[in-house]
């Protein structure tokens, strides 16, 4: 579930960040910066599968101790 919820959250903020980004490049038509691309995905892909690694252990720390 993580993986799969990550790979979503990345794709819509991945797109909506690179528009933000190189919107500009790709209405003149001009080269775009593939590594910049990569990494725009990369991030919120990283982020929230932290997010919810973090969530699942710190349920798992409350649940051990109760």
């Amino acid at each position: 579930g993580i993986v799969r919820r990550a790979a979503i959250t990345a794709a819509v903020v991945g797109t909506i960040l690179n528009l933000i980004a190189q919107g500009d490049f790709l209405v003149r038509g001009e080269a775009l910066n593939w590594w910049k691309i990569a990494l725009t995905y990369c991030v919120p892909y990283c982020v929230a599968t932290y997010g919810a690694v973090s969530a699942r252990i710190e349920q798992y720390r409350r649940s051990d101790w109760q």
